[in-house]
């Protein structure tokens, strides 16, 4: 498979689309809505976690891996669903939560009634000191530990304390896992998504850090041993059918690892999510805080992605936003006086890379963050926790919400937007989460009546990785690496070139070409997001213009 040609979209699926009218998408909706997906030129679908779960952290917290939750339909929804893309030519991929389980899973709550088996599926320890097994912190703040029943042992939770982390040291545990998968691919699942994947490699013997946050991670990230399970995980499940395509996330990696990870050598996945790219506005590392983005470090961390891991045989998974990030127009752009201009700019900055393109639903459109007035408006537990976080460290209420207005996941989950009517056509009943109030300007069916609108610059990018080897298969080369406010780059391939520019600005910008280019009056226009134009020895780049040439054999 040449996964250089593959584009893939992301479906989130409680915001998707609603058909049974309790406020929360389902997978009927997602079989709905087949014909848009399949006229977007998309291969593959990505779905969220639909398994049954308490809802905890949005699903991330999986009680049943086997069986649909109620709030999305029921098992024989999925297997229609299943049939409907497999008949319409598209793929789907499931999220595969394989570092935790929910503590209301099966196993847990075997674990909790005294089975040793099950125990020995988790991270169970005893306190030291009157205190925890380890100073570690969960990832959605907090001690990373939670009592274990009344045994006064505890139990690793790195994420919410609901989420207990398993024991990946336990081959017991890993063919469960196995199984887990192989169900699946039986189903005739096509790819999957391993969530937070590399982390699944804490010790046996569990230390302390030294409290700070970047070499706490080190103690659980990256770690050798995860190679070897992610290989073992690969030869028991879909290693055996190489064109099902795997990405793992990858939090906190680095070049190295994720070459391993992805490499075609290495026998592990596909290809990796790394999120260095999108931590550009965060003010000395820290998330929750208000600071605009770094956009030299932003075109240097992608820069030297493509490059290093170009170098190294590695595969990228190309992004801009997720169900865990902020939109990304409002983050690196102008959404209020540029808004055609910021989205479309952002699209070809990305989909003319090197790597396979992931599209989160929304995008498409031009869809933005929400203006929402109150903390309450937020559902997502990390939300809550760094807003009470913010509050404890002197902020006041106005400043809290603000960060959180601009770092908030739930930024990203707001309902899919597909008409005017009420609740943007999501849903006949109030809504999980509440609607973006721009909904009337902003949705799928006006998008698609306008051929000059962001949807359709997305399916001519989408047609070009198609059409163009150049775009799937090109070497990476960049260019204009000092600049403040032009992003470029050169793709090569068997002889032809394609520069593509991208203005991050709201200033009309000036590009010299003779010295980049050889014979730059054999360049033609490819693509931009403001009309065709003819190459000239300087051009002169609008507010947020994207602009792409090429020369042909």
């Amino acid at each position: 498979m040449n996964l250089g040609k593959q584009v893939i979209y992301q479906a989130y699926p409680r915001s998707f689309k609603d058909t049974s009218g309790n406020g929360i998408g389902d997978l009927k909706g997602i079989k709905e809505k087949i014909p848009y997906l399949k006229g977007l030129g998309i291969d593959m679908v990505w779905l969220n976690p639909f398994f049954i779960s308490p809802q905890n952290d949005n699903g991330y917290d999986i009680a049943d891996y086997y069986h649909v939750d109620p709030a999305f339909g029921t098992d024989e929804d999925l297997d229609d669903l299943i049939s409907e893309m497999d008949k319409a030519g598209i793929k789907l991929m499931f999220d595969m939560v394989l570092n935790h389980t929910s503590t209301e899973h099966e196993w847990f709550k075997k674990a909790l009634d005294g089975d040793e088996k099950y125990q020995n599926y988790y991270y169970i320890r005893e306190g030291k000191d009157g205190g925890y097994p380890t100073n570690w912190q969960s990832k959605f703040g907090g001690p990373a530990w939670n009592e274990f029943g009344d045994t006064g042992k505890y139990y690793l939770c790195l994420f919410d304390k609901t989420q207990a982390d398993l024991n990946w040291h336990n081959p017991d545990l890993r063919d469960e896992l196995y199984k887990i998968v192989n169900y699946w691919i039986d189903k005739g699942i096509d790819g999957f998504r391993f969530d937070v994947l590399n982390v699944i490699g804490k010790d046996q013997i569990l230390e302390d850090s030294s409290g700070i946050e970047s070499e706490e991670k080190k103690l659980y990230t990256d770690t050798p041993i995860v190679h070897k399970w992610i290989r073992e995980l690969n030869n028991h499940t879909f290693g055996k059918n190489p064109e099902i395509i795997t990405v793992g996330e990858m939090s906190s990696t680095n070049i190295e690892n994720s070459i391993m990870y992805s490499s075609a050598e290495g026998n592990e996945l596909s290809m990796v999510f790394n999120f260095h790219h999108l931590k550009v506005d965060y003010e000395n590392g820290d998330k929750w805080t208000d600071a605009r983005f770094d956009f030299s470090k932003l075109k240097d961390t992608l820069n030297k992605w493509q490059v290093e891991m170009q170098e190294g045989g590695g595969w990228n998974a190309l992004f801009w936003n997720n169900h865990d990030q902020p939109r990304a127009n409002n983050r690196f752009g102008d959404v209020e006086n540029f808004p055609y201009e910021t989205a479309t700019m952002l699209a070809q900055t990305i989909h003319m890379m090197r790597g396979t393109p992931y599209i989160y639903q929304g995008e498409e459109i031009g869809m933005t963050d929400p203006d929402f007035k109150a903390i309450d408006d937020y559902k997502d537990i990390e939300s809550h926790n760094a807003y009470k976080k913010l509050l404890e460290s002197g902020k006041s209420e106005a400043e809290a919400l603000n960060i959180i207005k601009k770092k908030s996941r739930d930024n990203s989950r707001t309902p899919m937007q597909w008409d005017d009517t009420e609740n943007a056509g999501f849903t006949s009943s109030e809504p999980w989460i509440a609607v973006n109030d721009n909904y009337k300007t902003i949705n799928t069916k006006k998008a698609m009546a306008d051929r000059s609108s962001v949807y359709f610059y997305y399916r001519k990018l989408i047609e070009l990785r198609k059409d163009e080897n150049i775009i799937s298969d090109g070497l990476y080369f960049p260019i204009l690496e000092d600049d403040d406010k032009i992003f470029a780059y050169i793709r090569e391939y068997e002889g032809e070139v394609l520069i593509n520019m991208n203005n991050f600005s709201s200033d009309y910008v000036e590009v010299n070409l003779e010295n980049i280019l050889e014979d730059y009056d054999k360049f033609t226009y490819l693509l931009g997001n403001l009309g065709e134009r003819k190459i000239e020895k300087i051009i002169k780049l609008a507010p947020y213009e994207s602009l792409a040439f090429i020369k042909r054999v």
